[in-house]
């Protein structure tokens, strides 16, 4: 089976072999305009969705869910402070120890 493509593809004109790269390509893009348009629909269809579902709920639901959205706001900025502090006491760290390492380093030659 193999060696039958091999050998139509040897004995194909560079006409035809560009005709078929052609084809393939335009198959491709086809294929990836189709995924693209039902992407774009599912995602219309989650916000249709989402609108629908705000404008059912009531006063005290929307209170409730910006206050969860607040909260969680406030989680991730607490979290990204405590990894930002553990990163900067990290290369505090660091350019102490380098710094004494090039004090060190400096007494050494200096002889002292």
């Amino acid at each position: 089976m193999a060696q039958r493509v091999q050998d139509r593809r040897a004995e194909e004109t560079e006409e035809q072999r560009n005709s078929r790269l052609s084809d393939m390509a335009q198959r491709g893009q086809d294929r990836r305009a189709e995924e693209t348009e039902q992407r774009n629909s599912q995602l219309s269809d989650m916000a249709q969705r989402g609108q629908e579902r705000r404008a059912e709920e009531t006063e005290e639901q929307r209170n409730r869910r910006l206050a969860v959205m607040r909260q969680r706001s406030q989680q991730r900025r607490a979290e990204e402070t405590e990894e930002q502090r553990k990163e900067n006491t990290f290369w505090a760290e660091h350019n102490v120890y380098v710094s004494d390492n090039i004090c060190k380093k400096n007494k050494s030659e200096a002889g002292i």
